[in-house]
């Protein structure tokens, strides 16, 4: 990366780096998406197992990969600041991290899981394919978490196209192992959800290790000699990861968590309506990788101009990636009028449950509208080291406002299992409003001041 002094410069350098983050982030979302439509054509139990394990595990996928996360405003503002030779001990004590929270998470999953499945009281065939499916896939987590903060460092240092192209290298393994296993092609065993999960902890393996050899052996990395000295675990550093990574994972959560809970509660509308559900959610969270991939170019840039202490730079990049975010929105949200019983067809050729995913898609038009907007607002603070108020926010609009709204809705009046999307769509919008509130605010403030030093004033 380097400094930019007209808008055309900063568009130039925010596409190079917005775009191979937003193919590595639709290759990673593949990687569910896979899982769930080809699953989708075993049957509609498989599906519905497949999706219920998948509502239970990206909750806390992506809000611990957004805690390892707190790496990259670290790393980036490293790089503006000129202490390049600082990041090798960051990623040491990332990569502890990581370490740390997979063996928390299979401790936490062995004593949980199973209550946790039973408690949704789903159907007997679809509550097993669940419960195998993520006991497979819990052989992956540790270098799942592994790969995030690899993946974080080099993102955060401008070397996005190298994260892109070994992430891509996933997508023929993770697609020729689903064939062999969830169909029983070649001799392999017809497992169904099952083979999904087992092929996706090998997928992980094999990207998690691709990186470590590109960061040990390839240039620009090998300069810094990442892995040719050994730290001590630092419990400065670790609470300093902690500090900045605790609140960007707990805003994930709430924000995925709220759509895993959906899911659970629609299960009073039986399987068809989990699985059409299911479907539109995986969709629109392919479309979700949009914002999602200028929330952390953000993160990136405005890590980087922050870094350097140029104010005026850091506010531009803000302005170029939500009106970007927003333009996209606006072209996707055309697609998915003009297209949604093709995308229907993607994941059944069940009638019953096509005509369901062609209901919810119109719904999922208008919350990736205030996704456009919210996300990369985050991705903004996040550069700013602004971390702790948008914590409040999701809980506050997802959960506070979106859940209950779509309760109600939902139970109680005729909108039935779309209930719970209007909910989602009104505590989309309330956070968005707040968090672009915030942002304000943080670009007045001194970048030698830290944000988080009022973290409740908006």
């Amino acid at each position: 990366m380097q400094p930019t002094s007209t808008w055309k410069e900063k568009f130039r350098l925010f596409t190079i780096v917005f775009f191979p983050i937003f193919v590595t982030q639709i290759a990673l979302s593949a990687m569910a998406f896979f899982d769930t439509s080809m699953t989708g054509h075993v049957s509609p139990a498989a599906q519905a197992g497949v999706s219920i394990g998948v509502s239970l595990w990206i909750p806390i996928q992506t809000g611990l990969n957004g805690v390892l996360n707190g790496i990259m405003p670290i790393v980036s503002q490293l790089m503006g600041g000129g202490r390049e030779r600082d990041i090798r001990f960051n990623l040491f004590q990332g990569l502890i991290l990581s370490v740390l929270f997979s063996v928390a998470v299979l401790i936490f999953g062995a004593i949980l899981l199973k209550p946790a499945i039973e408690w949704m009281n789903a159907e007997p065939e679809v509550a097993d394919t669940a419960y195998k499916f993520l006991l497979c896939l819990a052989f992956g987590i540790v270098p799942l978490f592994g790969y995030t903060v690899l993946r974080g460092c080099m993102d955060a240092m401008g070397k996005t196209k190298i994260s892109m192209t070994i992430t891509l290298c996933s997508l023929p393994v993770q697609l020729l192992l689903n064939y062999l296993l969830i169909f029983g092609k070649f001799g392999f065993p017809k497992l169904g959800g099952v083979g999904a999960g087992i092929a996706t902890a090998i997928t992980y393996w094999v990207i998690f290790g691709i990186a470590l050899i590109v960061m040990h052996r390839s240039q620009p990395f090998v300069q810094y000699e990442f892995f040719r000295q050994r730290h001590r675990i630092s419990w400065s550093k670790q609470r300093e990861l902690l500090k900045l990574g605790i609140p960007i994972g707990f805003a994930t959560f709430f924000e995925t968590s709220i759509f895993a809970a959906v899911t659970l509660l629609m299960n009073r509308f039986g399987t068809n309506a989990v699985a059409a559900h299911s479907a539109a959610i995986n969709f629109a969270s392919t479309l979700y990788m949009i914002p999602l991939a200028i929330c952390m170019a953000l993160t990136i840039l405005v890590g980087y101009e922050a870094g350097a202490k140029r104010r005026k730079d850091a506010r531009q990049y803000s302005l170029i990636g939500i009106g970007l975010a927003v333009s996209l929105a606006l072209i996707t949200a055309v697609v998915l009028i003009l297209f949604a019983d093709r995308v229907a067809l993607i994941y059944s050729t069940d009638p019953n449950v096509t005509a369901l995913i062609v209901q919810f898609l119109a719904y999922a038009i208008f919350f990736q509208l205030s996704d456009a907007l919210a996300t990369p607002i985050q991705g903004a603070l996040r550069g700013y080291k602004d971390v702790t108020p948008a914590f409040f926010i999701t809980l506050i609009a997802y959960w506070g406002i979106g859940l209950p709204v779509g309760f109600i809705l939902a139970v109680y009046t005729s909108f039935g299992p779309f209930g719970y999307w209007i909910g989602l769509i009104a505590g989309l919008a309330v956070g968005a409003v707040l968090l672009l509130l915030r942002l304000f605010k943080v670009q007045r403030m001194p970048l030698a001041t830290s944000p988080d030093t009022n973290p409740l004033h908006f």
